[in-house]
């Protein structure tokens, strides 16, 4: 006895039916896109390579290509190893370093298939913010030396340079710190701060920032190690609270507190440095990043950098993370306790220096209240680095 079996149901479609989507255009629908096969997820992700790679390439490129242009111009006698702080030898010096950044990072774009400009570069008012940048940066830091004069903690001394010396010595050093300001800034908030906020979340930020942490307790003793612990601390909470809350811009904020801690790390190598100077150069860098947040871009920051770095070597000749440079135009010594004063360190060395960034930050939040953010990647806050 055959079972019985409901007509509706046993109506089938028949086998040579044709959708009538297919009718209408005569194209067949795309095949379902194939699942990642073998180990091609431990280099590719969502976003193309994964941000543990790029670095990990870019890294590599910068060195390489630092190491042969160094040496070619070494061979020309341009540079030589050891030689004093000078205005003819940085300008040779930061040419290198700018041009390293551009061709890895133009390497980097291909790879990726990106533009240079995406890495933080585009934005809107760019011309804009960079002279804003480079106004408030020379205003800035005129504010702290005005600040140590009147507490009697720096005293100037007679002018340095007249006439053409001082015009030279302006524009040498301007483009010295143009590349300056370009390179670091290229380098931290533009292809760092862009990779990592694709590719970081919490756990792999605090996990590289203790790398960082524990290899100056092993190998440094002075040198301002504090204050990159502190910076260290200062950023666990916060980011940890938006990691928990899984909140979209967690990624670009992990990369801020990493990035700031390795620019503040990065000056740990300086001659005469103070905890101070180096909690100062990471708290920076991490206003640098909120610069990028609110304006879209780095060319504020780089601006800022580029003036702060001239006004404080050339036209104040105070000492920059302990260099004083030959060529500035006013003198200035520091005096008093050098907690105050910044000692060799310089005036980034003051205490003095935490209020003035303090006003830089809340310039940039009253001025621009993030009219137009940084792109944050739906894939930011969960994609991890492969390396």
């Amino acid at each position: 006895m055959e079972p019985e079996i409901d007509p509706q149901t046993a109506e089938t479609k028949p086998p040579d039916a044709v959708s009538p989507a297919i009718e209408m255009t005569g194209e067949l629908p795309p095949a379902p896109e194939k699942p990642y096969q073998g180990l091609k997820w431990m280099f590719v992700g969502p976003e193309g390579l994964r941000a543990g790679w790029s670095i990990l390439i870019f890294v590599s490129l910068m060195y390489l290509i630092g190491n042969g242009i160094g040496f070619l111009l070494s061979r020309l006698h341009l540079i030589s190893a050891g030689s004093q702080f000078t205005a003819r030898q940085q300008v040779f010096l930061e040419v290198i370093e700018l041009g390293c950044l551009l061709c890895a990072a133009g390497i980097m774009a291909l790879i990726e298939r990106r533009r240079i400009l995406d890495y933080n570069l585009r934005g809107p008012s760019r011309v804009k913010h960079f002279f804003s940048g480079l106004v408030v940066g020379f205003a800035a830091l005129s504010c702290l030396v005005g600040s140590l004069a009147w507490g009697g903690w720096l005293h100037f001394g007679p002018v340095a340079l007249h006439g053409g010396a001082a015009i030279r010595y302006a524009a040498a050093w301007g483009f010295v710190f143009l590349c300056v300001g370009c390179f670091e800034e290229g380098t931290m908030r533009c292809y760092l701060q862009f990779t990592l906020t694709r590719g970081i979340n919490f756990w792999w930020a605090s996990g590289l920032i203790a790398c960082i942490c524990a290899f100056l307790l092993l190998r440094a003793k002075g040198n301002g190690a504090v204050g990159v612990y502190v910076i260290a601390l200062l950023g666990l909470a916060p980011c940890l609270l938006l990691e928990l809350k899984k909140a979209p811009s967690a990624g670009f904020w992990n990369a801020a507190w990493f990035t700031s801690t390795l620019f503040g790390f990065g000056h740990t190598g300086n001659n005469g440095e103070n905890w101070v100077g180096i909690f100062a150069a990471a708290f920076i860098g991490f206003v640098f990043c909120v610069s990028v947040w609110v304006t879209g871009s780095a060319w504020w920051a780089i601006g800022c950098h580029a003036a702060w770095d001239w006004a404080e070597t050339y036209f104040y000749g105070t000492a920059d993370s302990g260099f004083v440079a030959p060529g500035h135009l006013l003198t200035t010594s520091p005096a008093g306790k050098p907690l105050w004063s910044g000692g060799t360190d310089g005036p980034e060395g003051s205490l003095l220096i935490i209020p003035i960034v303090l006003l830089i930050l809340a310039w940039l939040l009253v001025i621009y209240r993030r009219p137009h953010p940084v792109e944050v990647s739906e894939h930011a806050s969960v994609q991890q680095l492969a390396s």
